[in-house]
């Protein structure tokens, strides 16, 4: 049985302890990562969760049945249908797993879950996989509830029309 990490607001890891993992209102399920040899690709998306307002972020470890069906793909790509030994095997086949992702379509049981532990805080990327030193995407969507989005869109506003 293949371990795998959801990443969560260390603020909600004893509702967490006590009720499990629910499916949020605007999510297709639960997301996670296999916990692989490679720490950074297992907990890669922490610094991208984080740019939602979270200070702390901390894993949520699991175990499930490697027949279990998920979904499985790379962000904001297609996400195919697999067990999850099947998706396990592919992130680590792949030569860039950065952006892979898990979705688990039902909610995770507090017995299922074994650990909950505090993580280091600069994990991962930001923006997308590869985008140091690019600046990040200035539109309204990306920018949405960012902590400083307020500041980006500040500045937009700020620049000055060119004269014709």
């Amino acid at each position: 049985m293949p371990t795998v990490v959801h990443l969560a607001d260390e603020r909600e890891s004893s509702s967490i302890r006590k009720n499990g993992i629910k499916i949020g209102k605007h999510r297709r399920g639960v997301y996670c990562m296999p916990v692989l040899q490679n720490f950074y690709v297992s907990h890669q998306w922490l610094r991208e969760l984080k740019r939602r307002g979270a200070n702390s972020y901390v894993g949520v470890y699991f175990k499930m049945n490697s027949k279990e069906k998920v979904y499985a793909g790379k962000y904001n790509e297609y996400h195919r249908h697999i067990e999850l030994g099947e998706a396990i095997k592919k992130i680590q086949s792949i030569k860039d797993p950065l952006g892979y992702e898990i979705i688990i379509d039902r909610k995770i049981e507090a017995k299922e879950i074994y650990k909950i532990k505090k993580l280091p805080q600069t994990i991962g990327w930001r923006y997308k996989p590869g985008a140091n030193g690019e600046r990040p995407c200035e539109c309204e969507f990306c920018i949405k509830s960012t902590i400083k989005g307020d500041r980006i869109r500040q500045k937009n506003n700020t620049k000055e029309e060119p004269s014709i």
